[in-house]
Parts: structure tokens; sequence; C-alpha cells
């Protein structure tokens, strides 16, 4: 097996594991799903720097590795330990919907990226990563629970890392210093703000989140 097709079957993982992440029951073994991709995602780099010949992806995927396979995890895990999962609001659409949802991401990104003449030996790779975009959003708009919702938001985000690893391999290690440091902060305020609104209204249940008050 080539390396180019080594890349491009690997991120057949990537939808299998977000699909894991916005249907697993507990949020904390969503936490565990979103790790195991991250992972992936690293293999992914590496196999990229190996083919490509570039050496900013070896740093790439050593960011990556410590960002989101330790770091955000760790953090999700952590703050879901102290909460519980014994609050499960269900989810608004069912698994099959979801599943119909996300194989119509998977086709239209096909069909779009068939069109586009830059990565062609990666197309299969590119168009899985921008279904990611769509993934990140099934998830914050058909999850209930706060934290669920902070992982659809982690999933977009290693759909547009992985989006900037193919179309732009040769961009400075600064690049993707931005883009680890922008995704833990992210999961850090959000993650911040989910913890108050447990505290001051007793729920993780977006959809009891309808009235502001001053």
């Amino acid at each position: 097996m080539s390396s180019i097709t080594l890349v491009n079957s690997m991120t057949g993982l990537l939808i299998l594991t977000s699909l894991l992440v916005i249907e697993v029951k507990k949020p904390r073994w969503a936490a565990i799903m979103y790790s195991l991709q991250s992972f992936v995602l690293v293999a992914i780099f590496i196999t990229l720097a190996y083919t490509t010949k570039t050496e900013q992806l070896y740093l790439w995927a050593a960011s990556a590795f410590i960002t989101k396979v330790i770091l955000v995890p760790w953090i999700l895990y952590r703050a879901l330990s102290r909460v519980g999962d014994s609050e499960q609001p269900r989810n608004v659409v069912g698994t099959t919907l979801s599943f119909i949802m996300a194989a119509v991401a998977v086709t239209v990104s096909f069909i779009v990226v068939n069109q586009l003449k830059a990565a062609a030996p990666f197309k299969p790779a590119l168009a899985i990563s921008m279904a990611h975009f769509f993934f990140g959003e099934l998830c914050i708009l058909t999850q209930r629970n706060i934290f669920k919702q902070v992982l659809g938001f982690c999933l977009m985000e290693n759909g547009s890392h992985l989006t900037l690893a193919i179309l732009a391999y040769n961009a400075p290690e600064l690049v993707e210093i931005g883009i680890a440091t922008d995704a833990v902060f992210g999961v850090i305020i959000m993650i911040a703000l989910g913890n108050q609104i447990l505290k001051h209204l007793h729920t993780l249940d977006t959809s009891e989140l309808r009235t502001l008050k001053g």
C-alpha cells in the first residue's frame, strides 16, 4: 500500500470516530473517542510528512499529539468527572437520522472536492476533512448536553486542521502553534461557561436555557 493510499484510507477512521463522538451516550466516553480520533489525525500528519517530504508536518504531529490526544481530552474528562454522567438529555434527532445526515455530508463533500484541481492525490482525505465541519455542526445542533457540544467544536477544529495540512502543508510552524492554542483555550473557555451554567441553573440540557436574566 502506498503512503498516499494509506493517508486516504486512514481518514475513513475519522468518520467512524466522529460518529462515535456524536452518538455515544456518556460524554466521558465521547472525550475518549475524540482522543482516539486525534491519534489517527497525528498518524495522518506523520504519513503526510513522509509522503510530501515536509519536515514541518512532523512538528504539527508532535503539537497535535500533545494538545489533541492528551491535553484537550484530559481537560474534558476531568471536567466531566466532576459533574458526572448522570444527566443525559435526549438527542434532538435519532441515531439513524444522524447517520443519514453524516452520509449526505460526506457525499456532498466528495462531489465538491472532485471539482477542485488542488491536492489531487489526497482528494478523498480532503473531502472527509471538509465533511468534518458538518460533523461538528451536527454534534452541536443535535446534542443537548453542553459538553457534547464542546466536542462538536473539537470535531470542526480537527477538520480544519486536516484541511490546512493537505492544502498548505508548507505553512510555517507558527500557524500550527496558533491552531493548537486556539483549540485549547477555546475548550477551556467553553468548559468554564458550562460549569457556570451547571452551577447556577443545575442543568447541562441546552433546551432548558431559554430565558436570559439580567
